[in-house]
Parts: structure tokens; sequence; C-alpha cells
């Protein structure tokens, strides 16, 4: 099982845009004016098109730089996560009823760096059922497709058990993760909880499309009729 994070778990976008902000700050000491807007890319791709946006013209060393300075001042504003920030809803109970099918390991597949991840999961108390060892995240600068197709290859190598469409499943809310799964190898639930509409979702080719996650009842039985025991 593959979670996306931002608007299928949590929402933290305020911390998000500031810690951002301070990042852009630091790598080209000019304010930020407008920032990249998500739709479910990758950190490393939002910080090239940002630094587009704004008229830098981006040079080698200025990806690790930002990710750096993303990763620091995301950290610095971790503990505001919880007031200004929020679990969506159902996330807790979804992942803690998943975690009781035989055989299943959850990670994340998003667009944000693993760090972050943690943390943002970490505020919310989401964390207990993830292995964030096997998960794909945004400082790898490959397409969510490719990002899928790594965790994949990361559980293969810690569990010795070939991951196909026929046993992994990705959980997401936007159209780009729809894609990911259908060119990547992997059943897809779209919840329509972010920026993507239930219509959208299943015009991209979602298995299954849900609210959100508030049924963890609904969100089992979907993952159970798309997976086959490897």
């Amino acid at each position: 099982m593959l979670w996306n994070i931002d608007l299928t778990l949590v929402d933290v976008a305020i911390v998000t845009r500031d810690a951002y902000a301070e990042a852009f700050r630091a790598v080209t000491g000019r304010p930020l004016v407008k920032l990249a807007p998500a739709l479910g890319r990758p950190d490393s791709e939002i910080v090239f098109e940002t630094l587009a946006v704004n008229g830098v013209v981006a040079e080698d060393a200025h990806l690790p730089k930002f990710l750096d300075a993303l990763a620091a001042a995301f950290a610095a504003r971790r503990g505001r996560l919880p007031r200004e920030g929020r679990a969506m809803p159902g996330a807790k109970d979804a992942l803690k009823a998943v975690a009781r099918l035989d055989g299943v390991v959850q990670s994340v597949l998003t667009g944000t760096i693993k760090g972050n991840a943690v943390h943002k999961l970490k505020a919310f108390g989401l964390d207990k059922h993830i292995d964030f060892e096997l998960g794909g995240y945004g400082e790898e600068a490959y397409p969510k497709a490719t990002l899928l197709q790594v965790a994949q290859g990361r559980a293969r190598q810690r569990l010795g058990t070939p991951f196909t469409a026929a046993n992994t499943v990705v959980i997401g809310d936007s159209a780009r993760d729809v894609q990911a799964a259908r060119i990547g190898g992997a059943a897809m639930i779209a919840v329509a909880s972010g920026r993507s509409t239930a219509a959208e979702l299943r015009e991209a080719g979602a298995d299954m499309v849900l609210p959100d996650l508030s049924d963890a009842a609904e969100v089992v039985a979907a993952v159970a009729s798309l997976t086959t025991p490897a």
C-alpha cells in the first residue's frame, strides 16, 4: 500500500508555503512572490518551476541547496503543524484498519521530501503503520510513476516479493496520482478530498473513487478487492 500524503492524509498547506518562502529566500536572497502549485508533483519539480516563475535562472546547485533549506525550514516549523494543519477525515482509522489486513505493508508515494513527509505524519499520529524506508519521495528527481516503481523495487528487495499491479495499491487524491499508478503499475483508489473532482479522478482511470477516508471499512474493502496476495 502506497499512500499519497498531502490532501489524502493531511492538509498542512500554510506551513508548507511558509517553509518554501524561507527556503527561497535562503537560496536566492530574494523574497518569494509566487509559489508554483503542487498539483500532485514532487518537490523537485515544484522547486524548478518556483525558481522560473520568480525570474531565477536555475543552476545545477539550486536543487540540492533548495531541498536542504526546505527541510530545515519545515523542521523548524513542525510544532505549528497540529495547530495550523489537520489530518484528513478518517485518515488515522483508515491506516489502522488497512494495517489489520494480512500481508499488507504500508508506505508512502509522495512528492514531499522524506524528512518533511515524516514530520507531516508524525504531527498527527499517522506514522505508526508506515514503513518510511519503502516509500518514494520528492527529493528523488523522477516522475511519480517512476517513484512508484522505485518503491516497488525497495519493497521487493526487503520482502523478497515481486510487486505489480496485482498486489500494489496507491491511494491518492489527484489525477496525477492516478496517472502515476496507471503508468507505474499499481491499482488505484482515488479519494475526492483534494483538488480533483470525483469525475476527474474517474476520467483519469482510477479503479475506485471514494469521497474521502471517513469509512474505514469501505477503504479496507476497496484494497482487498483490488489485490491478490503474492
